[in-house]
């Protein structure tokens, strides 16, 4: 019977609570991890203080398509593979791109993170198993998350040609609709 390196589980322990702080759903731990299920619930537990959540993982490919998640995508996936691409093994490129997504889209108040780590691990994923691939913009030139085989002639980005909703996130509308109802509420008092 061959011993656990005490190194190697230091490593994957540390692994483990990095993705924990960051979000990560307990089925990514198991995948990323070769920590016993047992272990890594409750260093969950430690780490945040409750159970890790239950439920099914995102599965469609679908979502990461639609206007502001594929902007999201595109551009954590960007970071992701030009840290492959500089020597960053996967699981640092992940994590490092991850903390680099947070900081140019969390930078203040009025952005929001689309992207949540299960999420962006299961980007990721789709993209090693060849279920989503990247899509050059017929008009800047960027690349954009498309589902793979498609067509991808003329194609043209959410940030070229949004959708008409664009720009209406729940944070926006919520602030408007404040906005909207204070002059009512000083009229009636």
């Amino acid at each position: 019977m061959s011993e656990k390196s005490l190194v190697e589980e230091m490593f994957q322990v540390q692994l483990a609570i990095e993705l924990i702080e960051l979000g990560a759903r307990l089925q990514v731990l198991e995948v990323e991890t070769n920590l016993s299920r047992g272990r890594l619930i409750r260093l969950y537990k430690e780490v945040r203080g409750v159970s890790p959540p239950k439920g099914m993982l995102p599965f469609s490919t679908d979502w990461f398509v639609t206007w502001l998640p594929n902007i999201h995508s595109s551009l954590f996936y960007g970071i992701y593979l030009r840290l492959t691409k500089i020597g960053c093994d996967r699981i640092e490129a992940f994590i490092k791109a991850y903390r680099l997504y947070l900081e140019q889209v969390g930078g203040d108040e009025e952005s929001e993170v689309v992207l949540g780590l299960t999420r962006a691990w299961t980007l990721v994923r789709f993209f090693e198993s060849d279920m989503l691939e990247l899509v050059a913009c017929s008009s800047c030139s960027g690349q954009f998350v498309a589902h793979s085989h498609g067509p991808a002639q003329r194609y043209i980005c959410g940030i070229c040609q949004p959708p008409s909703r664009a720009g209406k996130t729940l944070k926006r509308r919520e602030s408007e609709e404040l906005e909207d109802e204070a002059p009512m509420r000083q009229a009636n008092a």
